[in-house]
C-alpha cells in the first residue's frame, strides 16, 4: 500500500501556545518551535513546500533497509542593513546515516569560484549591463534522485493515519550526501546573479526560468552570499562588513585595539608553542576568515598562514589569528572596488618567497590577476614540493626574475631538475600568447600574498589591489 501525503493532513500539536516576544529566539528543538507562532508558521511553510514538490511518498517500512533520520534547522533571516526579514525553518536529512553504495553513490558537485563572479561583475559593469539577483525557492528540492532513499517522517509532522510509515524520497532533500549533485544536474546554481546586454533580454530570461522553477526576482543586485553590493554609474563596491563584525563578536574582540597590517614582517609561523585551549573555535574562525578573503585579498596571505595549522593549532598561531581580527577591526569599512574599465587586457603579477616555511622549507607562491583595472583573482599558497633555489620557487609561481630561463630554452645546471610540465610557460611565450616581464619590487603587488610587509608598503599595495573604504556617495543604483 502506497499513500501520498496530503497538504493539511498533519497539524502541529494544539497544546502548544504562542510566545509573545517580537523577535523569537532560535528554538533548540522542533517541539519548542511549534509553541511559537513565528517558527510554527515557518515549519508549516517548509512542510507544505515539501509536499507540494512531491519530495516523498509514504510507504510501509520495507525490511532490512537503511532509513535516514531528519532534523529541523532554524535561523533568522536579515536584510542587508541588519533588520529582521523573517523566520526560516528547514527540514534537513541526516546524511551521516546514509550508506555509500546503498542510498548514495556519486556526490561530487562543482561550485562557482569567486574569480568567476568577479569576472562577470566586472564585464557587466564595464558594459553598463543590468545585474539582477534571483533566488530559487527550496532549490535542492528540484533535484531528481537516482538512488532509493528512505527517511523517517519529520518530527512534529508524523501522519496520524500512517504513523509507522516511512518517507520514500522521490526528489532530493537538503542534507543528503548527493543533494548538491542532484540539483546541479538539474540546474547549475541556487542563488543566481543574472546579467544580460539589455533589460528586455534579462526579463525574457527571468520569465523563462519562472516557467520551470519557483523563484523570486530580488531585483538589482545588492546583497548576496553575505556580500553587500553598492553600484553607481562607474563603479561597484563589494563589502563583507557585517560578516566581519560577526567574526569579531564570535571571537569576543569587538572592542580590541586595531593594527595597521594583518601580519608582521618576522619569519613565518612554525609548529612550536603550547596547544590552544579551544582548537574548535580556532578552526571555525580560520575557516570563516577564508571566506572573508572574497572581498579582502589584503588578508589572503595572513589567513593562508594560520590555515596551515588547522590540524594542530598552537598559541603562536592563535596570536596570528587575533592579529588578523585586530587588523579587520580597524578596516571594517574596507571592501573590493570594481570599475567600469574599457581595457580588456589580462595582467598577472606572481612571485614566490623561497623556502619561507621554517618547518618544511617550502616556498609560498602568490599571484593576482587584473582585467583592466579590476582585480579578478588572487592566491597565497604554499608550494607542494620543495624548491631547490629561489629561481625555481619563482618559476613554479609562473614568474621569475631570471627571465632568460623562460625566453631561452637552455638546460642550465640549476634548472634541469624542474618538472617538464612547468615549462609550458616558455612554449606560450614562444607562440606570443604570453609576455613575461621583470617587475621591480616597488611594483610587485604579488608580494602582499607571499610575506609580511612594512605598513607603508602594505598600504600602498592594498590600494593597488583596489581594497579601500567605500565611496562617499553613489550616483544611481541599477
Amino acid at each position: 500500500m502506497v499513500t501520498r501525503a496530503q497538504v493539511g493532513t498533519v497539524k502541529p500539536n494544539p497544546r502548544f501556545h504562542g510566545l509573545t516576544s517580537s523577535i523569537s529566539p532560535i528554538p533548540k528543538s522542533p517541539f519548542v518551535a511549534l509553541s511559537d507562532p513565528h517558527w510554527r508558521d515557518a515549519m508549516l511553510d517548509e512542510y507544505n513546500a515539501l509536499i507540494k514538490n512531491g519530495i516523498w511518498i509514504l510507504v510501509p517500512k520495507p525490511p532490512n533497509v537503511n532509513v535516514v533520520r531528519s532534523m529541523w534547522l532554524f535561523r533568522h533571516k536579515y536584510h542587508a542593513v541588519g533588520s529582521l526579514s523573517g523566520y526560516k525553518a528547514r527540514l534537513v536529512a541526516n546524511g551521516r546515516s546514509q550508506q555509500f553504495g546503498v542510498d548514495c553513490d556519486e556526490t561530487f558537485s562543482p561550485v562557482v569560484k569567486p574569480a568567476t563572479i568577479c569576472t562577470v561583475l566586472s564585464l557587466a559593469l564595464s558594459r553598463g549591463w543590468p545585474i539582477h539577483q534571483l533566488d530559487v525557492k527550496n532549490a535542492f528540492l528540484n533535484g531528481d534522485l537516482s538512488e532509493t532513499v528512505y527517511m523517517y517522517q519529520p518530527l512534529g509532522f508524523v501522519n496520524s493515519r500512517f504513523p509507522h510509515h516511512v518517507c520514500r524520497l522521490q526528489r532530493s532533500l537538503y542534507g543528503l550526501k548527493q543533494a548538491l549533485r542532484a540539483w546541479f544536474q538539474r540546474f547549475a546554481v541556487d542563488d543566481i546573479i543574472l546579467t544580460a546586454s539589455s533589460t528586455t533580454l534579462l526579463q525574457r530570461i527571468i520569465s523563462s526560468l519562472h516557467q520551470d522553477f519557483d523563484m523570486t526576482d530580488l531585483g538589482a543586485l545588492n546583497y548576496f552570499f553575505d556580500i553587500s553590493v553598492t553600484r553607481d554609474s562607474t563603479s561597484m563596491f563589494l563589502s563583507q562588513k557585517k560578516y566581519a563584525m560577526t567574526l569579531l563578536e564570535r571571537a569576543h574582540m569587538t572592542n580590541c585595539n586595531s593594527v595597521r597590517t594583518p601580519v608582521d614582517t618576522e619569519s613565518k609561523l612554525g609548529s612550536d608553542g603550547d596547544p590552544v585551549s579551544d582548537p574548535t573555535l580556532y578552526r571555525s574562525l580560520a575557516g570563516s576568515l577564508q571566506y572573508l578573503t572574497f572581498t579582502r585579498p589584503d588578508i589572503s596571505y595572513a589567513v593562508q598562514q594560520i590555515c596551515l595549522f588547522m590540524h594542530d593549532p598552537r598559541e603562536p598561531h592563535l596570536a596570528a589569528l587575533k592579529r588578523i581580527l585586530r587588523y579587520l577591526r580597524g578596516t571594517l569599512d574596507f571592501g573590493l572596488q570594481l570599475y567600469a574599465s574599457p581595457s580588456t587586457y589580462l595582467v598577472a603579477y606572481t612571485n614566490a618567497d623561497w623556502a619561507g616555511c621554517p618547518t618544511t622549507r617550502r616556498s609560498t607562491s602568490g599571484y593576482c590577476v587584473f582585467l583592466g583595472d579590476n582585480l579578478l583573482s588572487w592566491s597565497a599558497k604554499r608550494q607542494h614540493t620543495l624548491s631547490r633555489s629561489s629561481a625555481e620557487a619563482e618559476y613554479r609561481g609562473l614568474q621569475m626574475y631570471a627571465i632568460y630561463m623562460i625566453v631561452n630554452p637552455v638546460q642550465h645546471q640549476r634548472t634541469k631538475h624542474i618538472e617538464i610540465d612547468i615549462h609550458f610557460v616558455r612554449d606560450m611565450v614562444a607562440r606570443g600568447q604570453v609576455r613575461v616581464l621583470h617587475v621591480p619590487s616597488c611594483y610587485q603587488y604579488a608580494d602582499v600574498f607571499t610575506k609580511g610587509l612594512p605598513s607603508a608598503l602594505f598600504e600602498e599595495f592594498r590600494a593597488s589591489l583596489s581594497v579601500r573604504s567605500p565611496p562617499v556617495s553613489t550616483a544611481r543604483v541599477y
